[in-house]
């Protein structure tokens, strides 16, 4: 719990500061002399659709006029008004941070999506021929929101359209005056009105830990492990999306394989880190707090059986049976 709360303090200490200067930049400018990289999300679905073989168009633009009416996702609700988030895509690009989608050329692929997922500060810019420019959703981890707002002008000043999830531990995110990271947003909120800020709520926040409990057999807090971003993102795009065309994931098995390429695990931090030797670091941990990237793709691969999930960039498709894992996921909504 200590250490929770060092990490929320510590996130908190330049935040103010960067939040009151960037009041200053183009953010309240006139929307006119924006590009559209961004695109207004509509409302919900409570269950993603079967699989579905169907190609992606390679030409024609989302048709915007068709999309459904407003309904509710409980369990993100805004920082400001606490009303549960209202969206709903038709087709959406999930578009991960990898470095698998250097040099894929893309972009204008998922641009075409009806929308587009990214996750924590991963950029468009300079990336656009490969990741596209569009962000109709980002989902962003307590532990980023410095990086979010050190990269303001592009993630936060030029997303008026753009709604942002966060998630974080309850210590983080309570609403008592003591969630550091919850104090934060909301003053990031007051001062940037237009920005769509929501939070997950503490129930949310359990089941998405029973659900990786449910189809793994692991006890996140006992064997100390993060859910990744990813494991939000999913879950979350489930739950808005009829159809989920995931960019830059590869195969659970992939990183096992002597022959597998190496690549950065980020796009935009191409001296960073290898990915595989991030995943498999990580997995094979026992000490201290870690992801379970392979685990999770894993689940990943086996609701992609049955559930209207599709893999680009390495493009591959889910064997025909996964391990012993639970492929029954229903999302249902969780109270706030």
């Amino acid at each position: 719990m200590k250490m929770k709360i060092r990490v929320c303090q510590g996130v908190s200490g330049i935040i103010i500061v960067t939040m009151v200067t960037s009041v200053m930049l183009v953010y309240n400018s006139s929307s006119g002399d924006r590009s559209s990289s961004s695109s207004a999300p509509s409302s919900s679905s409570s269950s993603p659709s079967h699989r579905s073989d169907a190609p992606v168009s390679s030409t024609k633009k989302p048709e915007r006029s068709q999309r459904l009416p407003a309904s509710t996702l409980e369990g993100y609700s805004g920082v400001i008004d606490h009303k549960s988030l209202k969206m709903h895509c038709g087709t959406c690009a999930l578009v991960t941070s990898s470095g698998q989608l250097t040099g894929s050329k893309r972009g204008q692929e998922i641009d075409r999506s009806e929308c587009v997922i990214r996750m924590n500060d991963a950029p468009s810019v300079r990336h656009q021929q490969d990741v596209g420019q569009r962000t109709s959703l980002r989902v962003i981890a307590h532990s980023s929101l410095q990086r979010v707002l050190q990269s303001r002008q592009e993630l936060l000043n030029a997303s008026q359209d753009t709604v942002f999830i966060f998630w974080g531990p309850s210590s983080c995110m309570r609403r008592d005056g003591k969630g550091h990271v919850y104090n934060n947003l909301r003053l990031l909120n007051q001062l940037l009105p237009k920005l769509k800020v929501y939070i997950i709520s503490r129930i949310k926040m359990l089941n998405f830990d029973e659900l990786f409990k449910k189809e793994t057999g692991i006890d996140r807090k006992s064997s100390n492990s993060w859910l990744s971003t990813g494991w939000f993102t999913m879950s979350i795009a489930l739950e808005l999306c009829d159809r989920i065309n995931v960019y830059g994931m590869v195969p659970p098995d992939f990183c096992r394989s002597s022959s597998h390429p190496s690549v950065p695990y980020h796009y935009y931090e191409p001296s960073g880190p290898d990915e595989c030797s991030m995943y498999l670091s990580h997995e094979r941990s026992r000490r201290g707090s870690h992801h379970r990237f392979i685990t999770e793709k894993t689940v990943f691969a086996n609701w992609a059986r049955t559930l209207n999930i599709h893999f680009y960039q390495p493009d591959w498709e889910p064997a025909a049976a996964i391990g012993a894992m639970n492929s029954s996921y229903t999302p249902a909504p969780a109270g706030s």
